[in-house]
C-alpha cells in the first residue's frame, strides 16, 4: 500500500487566453483535470511533469513558475492513499498537435480501454470552478487567476 501519491500538474495558457484542461474516463468515473500525472520512483517533480506533457500530449513544456501545492487533506477518487499534487504554470515548446475537442467527455466510441483521455482549450475567462472535478484542480486554478489575472 502507498499511503501517499504524488501528483504533478501543469496549467498551459495559450496566446489566445485558452487554457488546456484534460477529461478523461477510467475505472467507470469521468473527470475533467489540468494535464498532468504521478510521480514516478526516482524522479523529480519538474522531470515527471514534463514525462507527463510528452506521454498525454506528445508536448514538450517549459516549466515557467510554481503555482500550488495542496495544503489540505485529499483522498484519492480511487484507493485510499492520500492525495499531495504540485502545479506548475507551463508553457509550450511547440504547436500543439493532439486532437482538440469542443465540448467536454467528447470521447470516441468506447473501446473497452483502461484509459480515455481527450482535450479541450478552453478561454481563461469561461473556466469556472466547477467545471474542475477535483477541489485541488479548483484551488489551484484559483491561485493561477489570482497571479495571472486573465485580460
Amino acid at each position: 500500500m502507498y499511503p501517499f501519491n504524488v501528483r504533478v500538474y501543469g496549467i498551459l495558457t495559450n496566446a489566445d487566453n485558452k487554457v488546456l484542461i484534460t477529461d478523461e474516463r477510467t475505472q467507470s468515473v469521468a473527470f475533467t483535470k489540468f494535464p498532468g500525472g504521478g510521480l514516478e520512483y526516482g524522479e523529480g517533480l519538474i522531470d515527471a511533469l514534463k514525462r507527463e506533457f510528452m506521454e498525454e500530449c506528445n508536448l514538450k513544456i517549459e516549466v515557467v513558475k510554481h503555482i500550488y501545492t495542496t495544503d489540505f487533506y485529499e483522498k484519492s477518487s480511487f484507493n485510499e492513499s492520500q492525495i499531495l499534487s504540485v502545479y506548475y504554470q507551463v508553457k509550450a515548446l511547440e504547436p500543439l498537435a493532439m486532437p482538440i475537442k469542443d465540448k467536454a467527455f467528447d470521447f470516441d466510441p468506447y473501446t473497452g480501454n483502461e484509459k480515455d483521455e481527450v482535450f479541450r482549450l478552453v478561454n481563461i475567462t469561461e473556466l469556472k470552478n466547477e467545471q474542475l472535478t477535483f477541489k485541488t484542480d479548483q484551488v489551484a486554478w484559483q491561485r493561477f487567476l489570482a497571479e495571472f489575472p486573465a485580460p
